[in-house]
């Protein structure tokens, strides 16, 4: 279901409580990705993404996309509890639309380096834009159906066999397709194109990757050495198509 956030300058798709399934700018505006550098931890990040926001001159309801990144994956019970605070702080925005969450969200543990608090790696926002291409947040994902939050759902559950890996990379990559879709765009219209795992990503590239994505290789793939944000996750995606990238600092761009 595509949703129109007037007040945000662009659509999402539905998700779940946490985060929506995905953005597109609305015609006369495009998205523009920023990441932090150094990451900050999880307020202090959100306030620093609303007040560049806010300084740009747009409402912090223009905040469409968040990446965040956990010390280690949660139990499932523990993911509900991380989420649970995090909606209270979208909801004291005033940033949901008709009770849902329109935000994009990726969330994962770096297994290497990780940060010893939840913090926030990057975010995305909207400015108005006169005939601009259109510009999307795919939000992360990892191999459970749309919806779900139940571990019974993972596909190939405990498995991490090279042709587990492939069916789990595979789910992922038709859910990435679905949503794409969606939102009338697709791989070819992509300037990143993530993957979160700790497994051998260079396995699976020709089977199922690369047939996957086609023209959106091209652009390179950016293999993330981290964990889903959830136990028992092996392998997620995100996915943006965005024209103006910046790396921020509390000090600015």
């Amino acid at each position: 279901m595509l949703i129109e956030n007037n007040r945000g300058g662009y659509a999402f798709l539905k998700g779940i409580a946490p985060y929506s399934c995905g953005v597109a700018a609305l015609a006369g505006f495009e998205i523009i990705h920023a990441r932090l550098f150094p990451a900050l931890p999880l307020e202090a990040g959100l306030r620093a993404a609303r007040a560049h926001v806010e300084r740009k001159g747009r409402p912090v309801q223009a905040l469409c996309g968040l990446e965040l990144r956990s010390p280690r994956p949660f139990t499932f019970p523990g993911f509900a509890e991380f989420n649970a605070s995090y909606i209270e702080t979208l909801q004291n925005w005033d940033m949901l639309v008709d009770g849902l969450n329109p935000v994009a969200r990726t969330n994962v543990a770096p297994a290497f380096a990780a940060e010893s608090t939840p913090s926030v790696y990057g975010f995305s926002y909207t400015e108005p834009s006169a005939d601009a291409a259109p510009t999307f947040v795919i939000a992360g994902a990892g191999e459970l159906p749309e919806g779900s939050l139940d571990p019974a759902d993972v596909v190939r559950h405990g498995e991490t066999s090279l042709g587990a890996l492939r069916d789990k990379a595979g789910f992922v990559l038709s859910l990435m397709e679905a949503r794409l879709r969606e939102l009338s765009v697709g791989w070819e219209q992509s300037t990143a194109v993530d993957i979160y795992t700790v497994h051998n990503v260079y396995a699976l590239l020709d089977d199922p990757i690369l047939p996957h994505v086609g023209a959106a290789a091209l652009g390179g793939l950016t293999w993330h050495y981290a964990r889903p944000p959830i136990e028992t996750i092996e392998y997620e995606m995100d996915v943006r198509g965005c024209r103006r990238e910046i790396v921020f600092s509390e000090s600015g761009c």
